[in-house]
C-alpha cells in the first residue's frame, strides 16, 4: 500500500481533527458568559476580513463590536477581549496535543534519517563497520535549558499529555473531560518561578520522556548495529541548566544548585526503583530472586527516605545488576534478559545524575571577583597574589594566575558575588561525590573574549582547594569579533604550560561553547552563522595542530533567529573542516516540548541528530562543505548582510522603536522565568544588556522576526545588481550548509505577518523605520524565491508550513488584540492626565496576550 504524502497525512490526522475538537470545545460553558465560544469563531473571521482590507487592528475590534454588540461599553469590550485571550491560549494547547497525538502517523518513524534507516543505507553502501566505529566515539548532547518562552505550568503540561493519549485513541467521552478541565485550570503565574522551580519543571521531561526515548534509542543501536554487543560510549548524553545558570541570574545560590543536583539524583533513582519492581515480579526464580529484591530495599530507601539504612553506590548498583544477568544466562536460558539489559543500559546511561549539571557564569562578573579575591587574601595576608597583581599587564596577570593555588574560606567573604562564584565550584566538588563527576564537571563562561577570561576561572578553581580538578572550563563566544579571535585565544591556552597539564588530565579534550543568540543580535543573521562556521574551521585546525579534540557546543535555542529551525539539516552539512566528535546543543522553553515533548517526538529528533552527525563523517562523500569560489561568494553575502544590520541596529529609532511599539518591556512582567529580561540594573535600555529571548521574541510578537533575515535579501540583491546572480545560485546549489540556512530564513519569513502592523507606516516617528523592515521582508522574499525557484515559501517543507499556518490562523485573534491593546497604551502615554488604572488594564491585555503567541510559535525565541 502505498503512503500518503507527509502534507496528506498532516491534514487528515491533524487539521481535521482540530476542526472537530475544537468546535465541542468552543460550545463548552467555562464561564458565565456562555457566548465566548459562539463569538470568537466570528472574531476570527473578522480579523481575516480585516486584514484582507487593509484594515488595521483597532478598526477592526471596533468593526466587530459594531456588527455584534454595538451597545457594549469599554468595560465590557475589555472583558470579552480577555475571554478570547483565555480561550485562544486552551486552542493553542488543543493543537499542541492533536500534534503530539499524531506525530508518529504524520512522520515517518522508520524514514529518512531514523536509526533504521541509517543501518540499511550502511549496509547497502558496506560501510556497517565504519559506522559501528564512529558511533565507539560519536555522541549528541541535547542540554535543557529553563529560558523564559515556556509558560505552561505542570498541571497543564499534564492535561496536554492526557489530551494526547485521549485523541491517540479518539475517546470522546475524556476528550470531553479534558477540555473542560483545560477550560478551568489556570494558565496565569501569580509569581515568578525559581530557578528550582524551572529545574522541577524540565525534571518531568527527563523522568517522564527522555528515559524512555534515550534508552529505546541506545537499546536499538546495541541489538541492530553492535548484535547485542556493548558500545563504548554512551552515544547519547543529557545536559542540564536549571539551577546552575548564573549568567544574569541573581537568584541561582549555591544551595538552589545543590537541591538540583539531589533532585536529578532523586529522580533518576526513582525510576530505576520503578523498573526494579516490575523486574522483581519477573525474576522469580532462584538465584535472581535475591539479589532483585535487595536492590529494590536500597533503592527504595535511597530514593524515599531522609537516612537510609543501606547506602546505594552506583558501582555495586552496576556489578549487582550484572551477576543477575549471569545467572539468568547460566541458570534460567536468558529468560527475561532483555529487561535486565534495558535497565543495565538506563544505568549505563543516565547513573546516578540522570543530566550533566552545568555551570555557568559571565566572564565580567568573573573579573571582578577576582579583583575582589585580591583585594580580600591581600587584606588577609594570604600571600597568594603579589601585591601590584591589578597594575600589571594582561600577560603577567595570567603568568600569575596559571600558578595559583590556595584554600579561600570562601563563606567568609564580604563580596556577595565572589562567595556565590567560588560558592558553585565548592557545589560542583560535593555534587561530583554524590551523583559522580559525570554530574557537573563544566564551568560555562559566558561572554568569554579572552584568555585572562579563561585563566580567571582556571585560577578560582585551584582556590577552592582542588589541586587537580575533575572540570572542564568551556569558553563560550558569543560577538562577531569574540568568533574572530576565538581560534587565537585557544592557542595561547594550547601553549600556556599550566592549562595545557589540565587538559591531558582531561584527556586532552576541549569543549568550546559558540552561541547563535547574542551573535545574531550583534552581527545579524548571516553573519552570525557564517562566524560561527569559519571560527569552527579555524578551531578545528588549530586544536588538529595540537593533538586537542575539539568539542563543539551550540547555544542554538529554538529559532532560526537563535540557530534553531531545522537543526539536523545544519549539522549534517558541516563538512569534514569541522570536528565533529560531539554534537551539543542547547533546548529550550516551548522547544523542548515541541520537539522533545513526548516518547515518539524525542525519538525522532534525537535520531535525525544522531543521523545528522553520522551523514557528515560516514555517508558524505564530498568532505568539503565549500568548493571553488563559493566560500568566497558566502563571505561577500556575510559582508554586506552584516553592514545592513549594523546600520539598520544603529539606526536612531532602532531602541525606541523596541521600546515603544514592541512588547518588549512586557516580558519581565509574565513571570514565565526566573531570570531578569536584561543584564544590569539600569533603568535606561542599553543594547549590550538586552536578553537575546526577549529581544528575538519582541520581534515575533511583531511577526516581523527581523533576526531571522534582516540583511538576507540586501546582500542577495547586490549579487543581481552586479549581474553575479550566478554566482550565489551556485553556492545554493553546491553547499547544504547555505541551503539549509535559507531554508531556516524562509521559516522566519513565513511566521511574519507585516499586515498586523501596517498602522505603524502612518505613525509620525516610526513610519519610515517600519517601512524599512518592509522592504527588506519583501526584497529577502523575493529574491529567495528567484533563488530557490519555489513559486511560494517553504515550498519543499508543505507540512510544516501547514503546521505554521494553522497555528499563525489560531493566534490572529490574539496577536490584533495585543496590537489593539499596545495601541491604546502608545496613545494614552501621550495623554496628560491620562486614566493610570485603564492604562494598567491595556497594559495587563498586552501581557496577557505574550502568552499563547509565545507557545504557538514553538520556537519564538
Amino acid at each position: 500500500m502505498l503512503r500518503k504524502p507527509r502534507i496528506e497525512r498532516f491534514k487528515q490526522h491533524v487539521l481535521a481533527k482540530y476542526q472537530i475538537y475544537n468546535s465541542i470545545f468552543i460550545t463548552l460553558p467555562f464561564d458565565e458568559i456562555t457566548n465566548t465560544g459562539v463569538l470568537l469563531p466570528l472574531f476570527s473571521e473578522e480579523c481575516e476580513r480585516g486584514y484582507r482590507n487593509n484594515l488595521n487592528p483597532t478598526e477592526i475590534i471596533e468593526a466587530f463590536f459594531k456588527r455584534y454588540s454595538d451597545d457594549a461599553t469599554e468595560e465590557e469590550i475589555m472583558n470579552l477581549l480577555f475571554r478570547f485571550i483565555q480561550y485562544i491560549e486552551r486552542q493553542v494547547v488543543l493543537f499542541d496535543a492533536i500534534e503530539d497525538a499524531s506525530f508518529s502517523i504524520v512522520n515517518n518513524m522508520d524514514g529518512r534519517g531514523t536509526l533504521r534507516s541509517v543501518k540499511e543505507e550502511a549496509e547497502d553502501k558496506g560501510k556497517t563497520q565504519e559506522l559501528k566505529e564512529y558511533l565507539e566515539h560519536f555522541n549528541v548532547r541535547p542540554v535543557l535549558t529553563a529560558h523564559p518562552t515556556q509558560f505552561y505550568p505542570g498541571t497543564v503540561l499534564g492535561i496536554i499529555t492526557d489530551l494526547a493519549l485521549a485523541i491517540e485513541r479518539d475517546d470522546l467521552v475524556t476528550i470531553r473531560k479534558l477540555l473542560a478541565q483545560l477550560g478551568k485550570t489556570p494558565f496565569f503565574k501569580k509569581q515568578k518561578p525559581t530557578p528550582f522551580d524551572e529545574a522541577v519543571n524540565l525534571v518531568w521531561y527527563l523522568e517522564n520522556v527522555f528515559y524512555h526515548s534515550v534508552s529505546k534509542i541506545y537499546n536499538y543501536i546495541q541489538q541492530n548495529i553492535f548484535d547485542g554487543g556493548q558500545p563504548a560510549n554512551e552515544i547519547i548524553n543529557l545536559g542540564f541548566w536549571p539551577g546552575g545558570d548564573r549568567d544574569g541570574n541573581p537568584f541561582v545560590t549555591t544551595d538552589i544548585t545543590l537541591k538540583t543536583a539531589a533532585r536529578l539524583r532523586s529522580t533518576a533513582l526513582k525510576n530505576y526503583y520503578r523498573d526494579v519492581r516490575k523486574l522483581k515480579r519477573r525474576l522469580t526464580f532462584e538465584g535472581v530472586e535475591g539479589p532483585i529484591a535487595d536492590l529494590e530495599l536500597k533503592l527504595y530507601e535511597n530514593t524515599f527516605l531522609s537516612k537510609p539504612k543501606k547506602q546505594i553506590h552506583l558501582d555495586e548498583f552496576e556489578k549487582q545488576l550484572q551477576q543477575i544477568k549471569e545467572t539468568l544466562i547460566e541458570k534460567h536460558q536468558s529468560l527475561f534478559l532483555s529487561e535486565v539489559d534495558d535497565l543495565i543500559n538506563k544505568v549505563k546511561l543516565f547513573g546516578f545524575h540522570f543530566a550533566a549539571l552545568d555551570i555557568r557564569q559571565d566572564s565580567r562578573i568573573h573579573h571582578k571577583v577576582m579583583l575582589s579575591l585580591v583585594a580580600e587574601t591581600r587584606k588577609q595576608k594570604l600571600g597568594i597574589f603579589p601585591d601590584d597583581y591589578e597594575q600589571r599587564s594582561e600577560a603577567e596577570q595570567i603568568a600569575v594566575l596559571q600558578n595559583v593555588k590556595g584554600s579561600i574560606a570562601y563563606n567568609d567573604l564580604e563580596d556577595e558575588m565572589a562567595k556565590s562564584t567560588l560558592g558553585s565550584i565548592h557545589a560542583m566538588k560535593s555534587i561530583q561525590q554524590t551523583n559522580g563527576e559525570r554530574g557537573c564537571n563544566r564551568y560555562i563562561i559566558s561572554n568569554n573574549g579572552s584568555v585572562l577570561n579563561v585563566m580567571e576561572v582556571f585560577a578560582m578553581l585551584h582556590l577552592c582547594d582542588w589541586e587537580q580538578p575533575t572540570a572542564d572550563i568551556v569558553p563560550l563566544f558569543e560577538t562577531v569579533p569574540d568568533l574572530q579571535v576565538a581560534h587565537q585565544v585557544m592557542e595561547e591556552l594550547y601553549t600556556n604550560p599550566a592549562y595545557a597539564a589540565h587538559l591531558k588530565s582531561r584527556g586532552n579534550k576541549q569543549t568550546i561553547m559558540l552561541g547563535f543568540s547574542d551573535g545574531t543580535k550583534d552581527g545579524g543573521y548571516l553573519m552570525a552563522n557564517w562566524s560561527i562556521f569559519k571560527a569552527k574551521e579555524a578551531l578545528t585546525e588549530v586544536s588538529r595542530k595540537y593533538d586537542v579534540t575539539v568539542v563543539f557546543f551550540d547555544g542554538r535555542g529554538g529559532p532560526p533567529a537563535r540557530g534553531g529551525g531545522k537543526t539536523h539539516k545544519f549539522y549534517a552539512s558541516l563538512g569534514s573542516t569541522v570536528e565533529h566528535e560531539e554534537i551539543q546543543l542547547t533546548v529550550q522553553g516551548q522547544t523542548i516540548s515541541s520537539n522533545f515533548g513526548t516518547p515518539e517526538s524525542c525519538q525522532y529528533n534525537l535520531e535525525q541528530l544522531l543521523s545528522s552527525g553520522i551523514a557528515n563523517e560516514v555517508f558524505n562523500d564530498s568532505k568539503e562543505a565549500f568548493v571553488g569560489e563559493d566560500k568566497e561568494t558566502m563571505q561577500q553575502l556575510a559582508n554586506i548582510s552584516y553592514q545592513t544590520y549594523v546600520d539598520f541596529k544603529n539606526h536612531p529609532k532602532f531602541l525606541p522603536y523596541l521600546e515603544r511599539m514592541s512588547t518588549l518591556k512586557y516580558y519581565a512582567k509574565t513571570n514565565i522565568g526566573s531570570r531578569p529580561a536584561k543584564r544590569g540594573k539600569s533603568d535606561t535600555l542599553n543594547f549590550s544588556d538586552l536578553r537575546a529571548i526577549p529581544f528575538v521574541g519582541s520581534w515575533s510578537q511583531l511577526k516581523q522576526n527581523v533576526p531571522g533575515f534582516y540583511g538576507v535579501g540586501t546582500a542577495l540583491k547586490a549579487f543581481e545588481e552586479k549581474g553575479e546572480f550566478y554566482k550565489v545560485k551556485s553556492l545554493y546549489e553546491n553547499s547544504k550548509f547555505f541551503r539549509t540556512l535559507l531554508e531556516n530564513s524562509m521559516m522566519s519569513l513565513t511566521k511574519s505577518f507585516f499586515k498586523l502592523t501596517a498602522y505603524m507606516q502612518e505613525d509620525e516617528e516610526f513610519g519610515d523605520f517600519w517601512k524599512l523592515i518592509y522592504e527588506e521582508y519583501q526584497l529577502t522574499k523575493k529574491l529567495l524565491l528567484k533563488l530557490t525557484g519555489y513559486s511560494q515559501l517553504m515550498e519543499n517543507q508543505l507540512a510544516a508550513k501547514a503546521s505554521i499556518q494553522m497555528r499563525e490562523r489560531i493566534v490572529l485573534p490574539l496577536l490584533t488584540i495585543q496590537q489593539f491593546a499596545l495601541k491604546k497604551v502608545q496613545d494614552m502615554s501621550k495623554e496628560k492626565g491620562a486614566d493610570k488604572k485603564r492604562m494598567e488594564i491595556y497594559e495587563k491585555m498586552v501581557t496577557r496576550s505574550l502568552f499563547g503567541n509565545i507557545n504557538a510559535s514553538r520556537n519564538s525565541a
